[in-house]
């Protein structure tokens, strides 16, 4: 007799507290979480240093879609906002993001879903955090685009058309391949120039 499976959607801690958005900052303003922390899922994550390919990564990514949309159009290690329910317990803080508008135009909130063209994990040691929590999250939002880009394998995940909390098409890109946004089809640009230079 085979054991029985309890699917992963249905795997729940008894008794578990969700922490919301709105008391991470209570907590934070108290003086009880130090340093930089995102919330998924009512957990309070602390964001992990960067190490040097991770930091290269980013900035050659937010160089390239600056030139494709302009500087102010890209946000780096910011907050986005999410729809409820998703967003009273999860408040995401994308390594890179493209907003329709400047992001000057957002003085008094953090952009949310209608405001995002693109939103780019770089991943190192979150890969499998990356593509399914922060993915679904997105998708569930209706993020139109979202990316991860792998800095140990060098490739980068392309998740697009999100439908019924899933993005329909998924594809990956390896060092020798050419990637554009859905937004830019047009202008492309290599998948091994937004990584540091490989080994020789």
């Amino acid at each position: 007799m085979s054991p029985t499976v309890v699917a992963p959607e249905l795997e729940a801690i008894p008794n578990r507290y969700r922490l919301p958005v709105e008391a991470y900052y209570r907590l934070r303003d108290l003086g009880f979480l130090e340093g930089r922390f995102e919330v998924l899922d009512g957990e309070v994550i602390r964001k992990m240093g960067q190490n040097p390919p991770h930091r290269i990564c980013i900035i050659l990514l937010s160089e390239w879609l600056g030139g494709l949309f302009g500087a102010r159009h890209v946000q780096s290690e910011g907050p986005i906002a999410l729809p409820v329910p998703d967003g009273i317990f999860s408040e995401p803080e994308p390594d890179v993001a493209v907003t329709r508008e400047p992001t000057t135009a957002y003085p008094d909130r953090h952009p949310g879903p209608a405001d995002l063209l693109l939103v780019v994990e770089v991943a190192d040691t979150t890969l499998r955090t990356d593509l399914l929590l922060k993915a679904r999250l997105c998708a569930r939002a209706g993020i139109p685009e979202y990316w991860v880009v792998d800095v140990n394998t060098r490739q980068i995940h392309v998740l697009r058309d999100p439908v019924e909390g899933e993005y329909a098409s998924v594809t990956v890109l390896s060092d020798c391949d050419r990637v554009s946004t859905a937004s830019r089809p047009q202008t492309s640009t290599s998948v091994g120039d937004l990584f540091h230079p490989s080994p020789t």
